[in-house]
């Protein structure tokens, strides 16, 4: 098992939770203050690690079999994401997906900065589906 943190669609509510919610749903979470997030194409969010100019973004933790995110959960993945280490704001260490290396610059017409509102529903203005939250 591994525990996969999701900050887009696969989080409850989203298009892509049906890659995660046959798995335990740990609860809500946040990244350790060091990452820049973006919209892309205004289609999906995307994490960063940042040198500079980070913050603690939220999402949601799961703990999934890691043979399922590899044949269940990084298939449905855009091309623009792909499975990196973050550290959550207690100190842990989680699979999560981030934006590939070198995109920021080849692609930033399309990457709207979105940090500042800490997450992807805050982002999009979509309710939370409860205040279950992991420390």
């Amino acid at each position: 098992m591994a525990e996969l943190f999701c900050n887009g669609g696969a989080m409850r509510g989203g298009n892509l939770h049906h890659n995660v919610s046959a798995h335990t749903f740990l609860g809500t979470v946040r990244t350790a203050p060091k990452y820049r997030f973006f919209s892309v194409r205004d289609e999906f969010p995307a994490l960063l690690l940042a040198e500079t100019g980070g913050a603690s973004i939220e999402g949601e933790l799961y703990d999934v079999p890691i043979g399922d995110i590899r044949t269940d959960f990084l298939p449905e993945e855009p091309e623009e994401l792909e499975l990196t280490v973050i550290e959550l704001s207690d100190g842990r260490s989680v699979l999560a997906v981030g934006l590939r290396p070198g995109l920021l610059e080849s692609r930033a017409g399309e990457l709207t900065e979105i940090t500042d509102h800490g997450g992807w529903r805050r982002y999009r203005g979509l309710p939370e589906p409860d205040n279950t939250t992991v420390s």
